[in-house]
C-alpha cells in the first residue's frame, strides 16, 4: 500500500512501479466510481449534501468544500464511501491472482485484507502545499485540505517505508526502484 500526504507523490511512486509490470490499483478512482450516479454512494451522499449535486452529478469539489472544511461532515462522508471503496478494492486485489499489486490511498491504517507493507512518500509541507496548488486548487483549499489529513509526523510514524519525496521525478524514480530490488519484490 502506497500512501501519503495530498501532494506527497504517491501518484508519482505507483507510476513506476506501474512500469515495473504492477497492477496498480487506486483509491481515488474508486471512490469516484462510488460516486457516480449508478455508484454504490451516489443516493445516501445526494441525499445528505443535496446542494453537491449538479445536473445530476456530485460536484466532487463542492462536496470537498463541504467535508474538508468539517471534520464531522468528513467522518459522516467517510462512514459512506470507506466501507464502499475498500470492498471493490478487495475485490480487485482477488482478481489480481499471483501479480504484483499496489494500492496507491490517501488514507493511513486503512488497507485491504492480508499482509501489506505500509509505504509512506514523505515530502514537507511546504512543498506538498505547492505541488497541491500547482493543481488547481487555490492557496486556502489546499491548506485546508492538509489540515485534514494526519500531519507529516504522523504519516511517517505509519510507515513500514518511507520513500522521501523532496526533489525530482528522475530521483523519486531511482529511490523506488532501490526499494523494489531491496525488498526483493519482482518489477
Amino acid at each position: 500500500m502506497v500512501t501519503g500526504g495530498i501532494g506527497s507523490g504517491k501518484s508519482a511512486v505507483c507510476e513506476v512501479l506501474e512500469d515495473l509490470g504492477w497492477l496498480r490499483i487506486e483509491a481515488d478512482k474508486v471512490g469516484h466510481q462510488v460516486l457516480q450516479p449508478a455508484g454504490a454512494g451516489f443516493d445516501e451522499v445526494s441525499r445528505l449534501w443535496p446542494g453537491v449535486v449538479a445536473d445530476g452529478v456530485i460536484d466532487r469539489r463542492a462536496l470537498g468544500r463541504v467535508v474538508f472544511g468539517d471534520p464531522e461532515e468528513l467522518s459522516r462522508l467517510e462512514a459512506i464511501t470507506h466501507p464502499l471503496i475498500f470492498g471493490q478494492i478487495e475485490q480487485l486485489v482477488a482478481g489480481a491472482g499471483e501479480n504484483s499489486v499496489v494500492v496507491e490511498t490517501p488514507l493511513r491504517n486503512v488497507t485491504p485484507s492480508g499482509e501489506w507493507l505500509t509505504v509512506v512518500v514523505d515530502a514537507t509541507d511546504e512543498v506538498r502545499l505547492e505541488r497541491v496548488v500547482s493543481r488547481g486548487l487555490s492557496n486556502d483549499e489546499a491548506v485546508e485540505r492538509m489540515r485534514s489529513q494526519p500531519s507529516r509526523s504522523e504519516w511517517l510514524a505509519i510507515g513500514d517505508l518511507i520513500l522521501p519525496n523532496h526533489d525530482d521525478l528522475e530521483q523519486l524514480s531511482d529511490t523506488v526502484r532501490q526499494a523494489v530490488d531491496g525488498y526483493g519484490v519482482p518489477g
